[in-house]
């Protein structure tokens, strides 16, 4: 491993405890440290090279992430790696993403993130690399090959040090958990930073609950209730912040109303799902950033 002095930071919340433990395992040797903070329900055997920080609350993924920073400060870190609790990072993840981060720097590119690429069991194929377009999104596989310039990385996996995030900000709270890395990801982008996916670093990700056939439109991402709840809220507090590109919220107007659709006459339970995304539309619209699930 280069100089860089990595902790890793994995937000919990009710996880499954196999699949903890495949990350643990997987991401320990890899790393100097490796922090877990615990919104609740986390179950981990003590080992070394792992703290548990348990929290009094839910706060959220953005708040949970920034728990964890701050550990990392304080404990002499220079960079952290962002993990969320179903994910799990491939043999060599962590060095190639240094490589990259180390080379672009020397090379005098100013980069806010790398992040791998990753792969849902689920799915057949790996997940793109993604740069915002009208009127929808390019995506780029990229399974080898140099890095990949891109406009969002997800927040599991991202490789970030510790001095942009003294210069970007940390994780905005209000989100709570959708979205924190998009908005995240804009913020650095409007600071003049790039964002690089790696296409040689790899990393096993579950994303969302389920699957759903729905008819003419193929597999579809499930979430639950609340989960589509802050989606909705949260797209809306998007399309206001002045350093989100009005390209993704011109594509992303087109989307919402298809999305709405979609969870709430083909994908159950229909009727919570309606509840809670025309209450998170509504929460948007007024500016409403309370971290509370919906009744």
């Amino acid at each position: 491993m280069s100089g860089r002095h990595v902790c890793a930071i994995v937000v919990t919340w009710h996880p499954d405890a196999d699949l903890l433990q495949r990350l643990v395992s997987a991401v320990g040797p890899q790393v100097a440290h490796l922090v877990v903070v615990d919104n609740g329900g986390t179950r981990l055997a003590a080992r070394d090279g792992v703290t548990l920080l348990a929290q009094p609350v839910n706060a959220g993924l953005a708040a949970g992430f920034n728990t964890g920073i701050a550990f990392a400060r304080s404990g002499g870190f220079d960079t952290v790696l962002l993990l969320d609790q179903d994910s799990e990072p491939k043999p060599g993840m962590v060095q190639s993403l240094i490589e990259v981060l180390d080379g672009a720097g020397n090379a005098g590119t100013s980069v806010a993130a790398v992040g791998p690429v990753f792969k849902d069991a689920r799915e057949k194929h790996v997940a793109p690399f993604v740069r915002f377009g009208f009127p929808l999104n390019q995506k780029i596989t990229a399974e080898h090959g140099p890095p990949v310039p891109c406009d969002f990385l997800i927040s599991s996996g991202s490789l970030i040090p510790l001095a942009v995030l003294d210069a970007v900000g940390e994780m905005d709270t209000t989100l709570f958990i959708d979205n924190v890395d998009l908005e995240w990801s804009c913020r650095a982008r409007a600071a003049g930073y790039v964002l690089l996916g790696v296409p040689d670093a790899r990393m096993g990700h579950h994303l969302g609950d389920g699957r759903s056939n729905v008819m003419g439109l193929g597999r579809v991402v499930v979430h639950g209730p609340t989960r589509l709840y802050y989606i909705m809220r949260n797209r809306v507090l998007l399309y206001r912040m002045p350093h989100v590109p009005r390209t993704w919220v011109a594509q992303d107007l087109l989307r919402l109303p298809v999305k709405f659709l979609i969870f709430a006459l083909l994908v159950g339970p229909r009727g919570r799902n309606m509840r809670a995304m025309l209450k998170g539309l509504a929460d948007g619209i007024h500016g409403r950033t309370t971290a509370c699930p919906p009744g």
